[in-house]
């Protein structure tokens, strides 16, 4: 069977080969993005909990670690909110002393930011990437849907000051939305924001997957590059639609699993899959077929092309 809390390796466009750990039941979060590429949230929630043993994820990254593989990340990410497990300090805590070869980062939402012990866990950590869309309350709802005690304004006082107590690369990712928050007053109010965060670097991302609202469109690269001047950043970059092409060593041997862990966590092409599991297009698609005529998977085509996802009904039950 392919690991319970690890997934990938796999091929991030702003990452490169990252082994992605995932500490939450499928879609427990604080927020219920329009845009979330994993499907509705299920489990609205801001009470961090111990929702795994931490002694099983360390047992499986042992395994998967014990060749050194070559990676350029570890990450907490998946399928919610990871600084909702209280397990967030104590893995990212045993990596580092293990594999201190390896840089750890995580990917989150910045939504608990607000709480002390969370910042005291992320500062261990050597790569930090919250994600802000805006100033405003209301685009704020509008966007992420939250969890209905957040507000944006604690939450970016809370990336300040963790900022400030931080050693490691805190990259700000900021998801643009076509007119969402994208005009004047909104861009005025990200640039503020940003100003007293003061990341290290501004990463400008839009849609790339199908999202749960089908109003949602990907913001065009002339967009980004508007939003890119208005902002007047220096390190402000565009996040790359297509990753480049690496080889990413496999973290299981059966083709079939691999494939279905790696749906598990992420919608994904046929492009998508060769180049973060390293097997042909004539492989992929042959075993797609196969789990799609079984209703394992499902496709859906969207604008950058076919995506296939596991059907809800096989979605692994993270609590068995």
């Amino acid at each position: 069977m392919p690991p319970k809390h690890i997934f990938g390796p796999v091929l991030s466009r702003r990452l490169g080969i990252s082994l992605g750990i995932d500490l939450i039941p499928y879609k427990t979060c604080s927020y219920n993005c329009v845009y979330c590429e994993c499907g509705p949230t299920t489990d609205k929630t801001i009470t961090r909990q111990a929702f795994f043993p931490t002694h099983d994820v360390t047992a499986e990254l042992r395994t998967v670690l014990a060749s050194r593989p070559h990676l350029d990340s570890i990450t907490l990410a998946g399928s919610g909110e990871p600084t909702l497990s209280k397990s967030v300090g104590p893995v990212i805590t045993f990596v580092k002393h293990n594999y201190p070869e390896y840089i750890m980062s995580v990917l989150t939402n910045g939504s608990l930011m607000t709480n002390r012990g969370v910042r005291d866990e992320l500062a261990l950590a050597d790569r930090v990437i919250p994600t802000l869309t805006s100033a405003s309350q209301e685009t704020f709802e509008r966007i992420h849907r939250p969890h209905p005690s957040l507000r944006i304004a604690a939450i970016i006082t809370g990336m300040v000051q963790f900022r400030k107590m931080y050693s490691g690369a805190f990259w700000l990712e900021v998801f643009i939305i076509p007119g969402v928050n994208t005009t004047a007053e909104e861009l005025a109010g990200l640039n503020d924001a940003i100003l007293r965060i003061n990341p290290d670097q501004v990463q400008l991302n839009t849609l790339d997957r199908p999202p749960v609202e089908g109003w949602v469109e990907a913001a065009t690269d002339t967009e980004l590059e508007r939003i890119r001047d208005v902002l007047g950043r220096s390190d402000a970059g565009i996040v790359s639609r297509k990753p480049p092409i690496s080889h990413v060593t496999k973290a299981m041997t059966e083709a079939g699993d691999l494939i279905q862990a790696t749906l598990c966590r992420r919608q994904s092409t046929v492009e998508d899959i060769v180049r973060t599991t390293g097997l042909t297009g004539v492989e992929v698609t042959k075993i797609l077929g196969m789990l799609e005529r079984a209703g394992t998977v499902t496709s859906q085509r969207g604008t950058c092309g076919v995506f296939y996802a596991i059907c809800q009904k096989n979605t692994p039950n993270e609590d068995s």
